[in-house]
């Protein structure tokens, strides 16, 4: 009895103990400021004439709320995800439901900004509605299997990224200032937040609260759930939809805030909250202390460090070594490894004829990249000997053509090595990890060259390989897990791009270009040098596969003339599609690659 009873309190002296270092923080922020007395007259009555008094009421005490409510309102979607799911990785960041209402605000401001006047919460509700929505479509047909619903959450991640991604390269100024906001930023300027936030989240405690009972039930097999006579599809919609809710409400005030939602219900469980009401209440007060007290830890740092960092993408950077830890404590009870037999093909008849042709497209292609364009005239076939032109055309499709051939190579690599068609470079995180590298080398090398850039991607690449070792060694290399590794170093390549980019570094916009797999900057000298590339890795081999090139050696050779063939029809096609705009190569193979994985997942 003594032991239940110490077991029911540990959720409450867990938050207690973690609720510590916020109270020295918030002591510190007011003693730095006037004082304790000070600062409680400034949130009740403060005086006009004192400069310090205003700060405190307009900025600080409503940074203060808003970090509250949203860490609470976050860890509370999270529990309600992770109950309807049966997942404890599920959350608003790994579901894709914040980048679905991040890709809808960004979409409303530039085709219809009045819908942001009628409320901007109902906006981020129906991108982060569409989102889950097409998570949930991915993974039914495997009965929304934990493994299952984070791949597919991973994909509408990358997905929904890389739309916002080719709606900031061609419309930066007016998105400019989302960059800040969408990393999560939680700087305020009066109240008006915090009105907008806290009736919504009070609203959705009730309703929450309302539906414990019946969200219990789905801690039962469905089976014994169904002999109860009760609507596990209604159930978990409605559980679903409030958290869909929830989270579109918190990303409309302050943008994306990672890993909140996955890191307190996790830690509240560990401490032995086992039933839900627990889970909902220790884990909402959690989530709320969570969130302020990296927020009042970064407003310490601020003077530290030459730019803005938003708060979002610092509990992303926090939140993925999280994630790491708690990949190899997962069970996975009763999901399989992905068969390569899920798609069945044929062996072709002749591989070395299907390879001529392959390479007789490649060919084709590569003359249509030099040759055929649009200008002020129209379509017009450029001469051989105009140099003018070809020095700029022959280095973006030789550029193309090389990244194609290296990732297919990897990918093909990594899928009959792991036994898994679901791996690739770009989703077990070894792009993500090898752009880090690179982001950093940007940013913090003096003037740093194609070589240099080569080298330090090379190092990330590694660190990222030696990462996904040490996490998977111990379980035997499961494909689960490794897919799983790499969602979490996605993550942290999406925190690193967001403080990156949200600094207000002059270099933003070209490593926002490159990030989508640019061949705006190469040259004959620096041809290798394009940027990260989504699914080329993924699609290359599964492309040559269904071709019937099934063994080794002409696997390997006809996923590498896949991607080349790939990767410079995708390079011109970002150039003549929105002519005279430019698309990224990568941008445009990400949309392709992205779409195919949908379809791979769905045949799981």
């Amino acid at each position: 009895m003594t032991g239940y009873a110490m077991r029911r309190g540990s959720p409450a002296l867990a938050c207690c103990l973690l609720s510590l270092p916020l109270l020295v923080l918030f002591w510190l922020g007011l003693a730095s400021q006037g004082g304790l007395e000070l600062g409680f007259k400034a949130l009740w009555s403060p005086s006009f004439d004192d400069i310090d008094q205003l700060l405190l009421h307009y900025a600080w005490w409503p940074r203060l709320s808003i970090a509250l409510l949203a860490g609470g309102g976050l860890a509370l979607a999270g529990v309600l995800m992770q109950q309807v799911l049966r997942n404890p990785l599920a959350s608003p960041t790994t579901l894709g439901v914040a980048s679905g209402a991040n890709l809808a605000l960004m979409t409303a401001t530039l085709l219809a900004p009045g819908l942001l006047a009628i409320g901007r919460e109902w906006v981020a509700l129906a991108g982060g509605a569409l989102a889950v929505g097409l998570v949930f479509m991915l993974a039914w047909r495997r009965g929304l299997a934990p493994i299952v619903v984070v791949l597919a959450g991973l994909v509408v991640n990358l997905y929904l990224g890389a739309l916002a991604t080719a709606l900031l390269l061609f419309n930066h100024e007016a998105l400019s200032g989302l960059l800040i906001w969408g990393a999560g930023s939680l700087a305020q300027n009066g109240w008006n937040g915090v009105a907008i936030l806290w009736p919504w989240l009070a609203i959705s405690c009730v309703l929450a609260w309302f539906l414990l009972r019946p969200l219990a039930v789905l801690e039962l097999d469905d089976a014994s759930a169904k002999s109860l006579g009760v609507s596990l599809t209604y159930l978990r919609f409605a559980g679903m939809g409030l958290a869909v809710f929830i989270t579109g409400s918190i990303v409309s005030v302050v943008g994306i805030i990672g890993f909140i939602g996955l890191a307190a219900p996790n830690i509240v469980r560990m401490a032995g909250a086992r039933r839900l009401g627990e889970q909902l209440l220790w884990g909402t007060l959690l989530g709320a202390v969570l969130l302020a007290t990296t927020d009042l830890l970064l407003q310490n740092f601020t003077g530290l460090v030459p730019m803005l960092i938003p708060t979002g993408a610092v509990t992303g950077a926090l939140g993925a070594p999280l994630l790491m830890w708690l990949i190899p404590r997962l069970k996975l009870h009763g999901n399989k490894a992905p068969q390569p037999s899920a798609v069945v093909v044929s062996r072709h008849p002749a591989p070395a004829r299907l390879a001529t042709r392959l390479a007789i497209g490649l060919l084709l292609a590569i003359g249509l990249g030099l040759l055929l364009g649009q200008g002020v005239s129209g379509w017009y076939w450029l001469s051989p000997d105009n140099w003018s032109v070809m020095q700029w055309r022959l280095p973006r499709v030789i550029a193309a053509a090389a990244s194609g051939l290296m990732l297919a190579v990897a990918g093909t690599l990594l899928q009959r090595l792991s036994a898994n068609p679901m791996a690739s470079p770009e989703v077990l995180g070894i792009s993500g990890g090898s752009a880090i590298a690179l982001i950093l080398g940007i940013f913090l090398l003096p003037a740093p060259t194609s070589g240099m850039l080569v080298g330090v991607g090379t190092l990330g690449a590694c660190a990222t390989l030696l990462i996904l070792v040490a996490l998977n060694r111990r379980s035997g290399y499961v494909p689960e897990r490794l897919l799983l590794t790499g969602v979490a170093v996605t993550a942290l390549f999406d925190a690193v791009r967001s403080v990156m980019l949200a600094g207000g570094d002059l270099r933003g916009q070209q490593v926002i270009a490159w990030l989508a797999g640019s061949t705006y900057y190469v040259d004959l000298t620096s041809a290798l040098v394009v940027g990260p590339l989504s699914f080329v890795g993924l699609l290359a081999p599964h492309m040559a596969k269904l071709l019937g090139l099934s063994r080794a050696h002409h696997h390997l050779l006809g996923a590498a003339l896949v991607g080349m063939l790939l990767m410079v029809l995708a390079d011109w096609l970002g150039r003549q599609v929105i002519f005279p705009y430019d698309m990224p190569a990568g941008l445009v193979a990400s949309l392709i690659g992205g779409a195919y994985f949908m379809w791979g997942l769905r045949r799981l």
